[in-house]
């Protein structure tokens, strides 16, 4: 049984992250400010006595390293964040103390008590808008937003580390899933599609709708995370977390009238500018470091989302 810290534990990724090592018999310490999380998503750790929660603000000095200090985690997952690209823009500020120097406080707590392991939740936006496709794990870094950068920079502070402390950055791809806010700034378009969907309403795709993601199922993201906590002789790197298939808006659009006949069909509007037109990632250094490869199909995942709806 390993003991991890987990920062964010109430959001998307965080709360799934947090239910599979519970599951799998882990201790667990959640932090969260509730400012983008929900206590609801907590609901089964909760009840967890392997679980304990701290309402706390990661990004405020000292606070991770006392939480450490007391629970001397094995590992920390650190998901904490400024989750909105838009936000980012709106208040750089802002998103620099979340997505940058949250994580220097995170690895200083590690190095004062002698935490062995962090899992930063890492993205592709930090590669930008590249057209160089299948990307991988050395394809250039062109973040064109502040929290691509602070992504990329807190990377840069994990790696070098040094001794001592094995170093995990997560690049996430299009993360999908039940308890994805519709609400959110950040939230994917198969969430808002599905809010939509469910209320009877058609949605509209900005352009043709050939457009297309590497769609990753929350619970794939959150195994690879477990995995590269607590799986043994782990090594310190970066690795995409995708699924390396590519799925277009009409696919997806194609699944939900699958399961809502009644729904009009989808209304298309002019293309956005600005707006990436392929995204896909190669997933092979995940396998081979982490021994990670994602399960859950586009098809089941909606299929899961609907139901939880």
């Amino acid at each position: 049984m390993a003991k991890v810290l987990v920062t964010g534990a109430a959001g998307f990724i965080g709360s799934h992250t947090t239910d599979l090592l519970l599951r799998e018999g882990h201790a667990v310490l959640g932090l969260d400010n509730f400012r983008t999380g929900h206590r609801r998503n907590l609901a089964g750790a909760l009840a967890s006595p392997a679980f304990e929660l701290l309402e706390a603000d990661v990004a405020e000095p000292g606070v991770v390293a006392r939480a450490a200090g007391r629970f001397r985690p094995d590992a920390i997952i650190h998901l904490a964040a400024l989750v909105s690209v838009q936000e980012s823009i709106q208040d750089p500020v802002l998103n620099r103390r979340l997505n940058f120097t949250a994580t220097e406080l995170v690895a200083e707590a590690a190095r004062r008590h002698a935490v062995g392991r962090i899992v930063f939740a890492s993205s592709a936006a930090i590669y930008g808008d590249t057209t160089d496709l299948p990307i991988t794990e050395e394809t250039a870094k062109q973040p064109i937003s502040p929290y691509g950068e602070a992504k990329l920079q807190s990377e840069g502070v994990l790696l070098a580390a040094g001794a001592g402390l094995t170093a995990r950055c997560h690049r996430y791809f299009n993360v999908f899933g039940p308890r994805q806010d519709p609400a959110s700034p950040y939230s994917g378009v198969i969430s808002i599609f599905e809010r939509r969907y469910r209320e009877g309403q058609g949605v509209t795709i900005y352009g043709d709708g050939r457009q297309t993601r590497d769609f990753i199922s929350v619970h794939d993201v959150a195994r690879a995370n477990v995995i590269a906590a607590t799986k043994p002789g782990i090594a310190s790197g970066a690795a995409n977390i995708c699924t390396g298939r590519a799925t277009s808006l009409l696919d997806v659009v194609a699944e939900f009238a699958r399961h809502y006949p009644q729904v009009p069909p989808p209304r298309h509007a002019a293309a956005r500018a600005g707006d990436i037109i392929h995204s896909l990632g190669r997933p092979d250094r995940a396998r081979t470091e982490l021994g990670f490869a994602a399960q859950v199909s586009v098809a089941d995942g909606l299929a899961e989302l609907i139901r939880a709806g």
